[in-house]
């Protein structure tokens, strides 16, 4: 349904270092960036871009991140965690959701609930 996300982020600098590292377990990397914008995806393809914006209060945004495998949902949070990002819930199955709903939760420099998410 979605081409790509744009988001809004205070810090430009430790959001691009923060989805670095947590997309890195995903496949995502960091397709192109100058001082104003960054953007992230696989395969030459860019899915989320982050622009500057130093007047940002806060954001109320959920992003949901497809994973293949459920390691890759452990990966997303251990290593989000070290890019410091912030626990919202650690990995798990969410069975509120669906019995093979197997997710984690951060929030980003800029207070986004970032997931990364596995049904399989």
């Amino acid at each position: 349904m979605f081409d790509h996300i744009g988001l809004r982020v205070k810090d430009l600098d430790a959001s691009v270092r923060f989805y670095t590292v947590a997309l890195a377990p995903l496949g995502y990397e960091v397709t192109s960036q100058d001082e104003s914008t960054a953007a992230f995806g696989s395969h030459g393809n860019s899915s989320l871009w982050l622009y500057a914006d130093a007047k940002l209060a806060h954001s109320l945004v959920h992003l949901a991140f497809t994973a293949n495998t459920r390691a890759a949902v452990d990966g997303f949070h251990r290593e989000g965690l070290k890019a410091r990002g912030r626990d919202h819930g650690a990995p798990g199955v969410r069975r509120d959701y669906s019995p093979t709903y197997y997710a984690a939760f951060l929030f980003d420099p800029d207070g986004n609930n970032v997931e990364a998410v596995c049904t399989k």
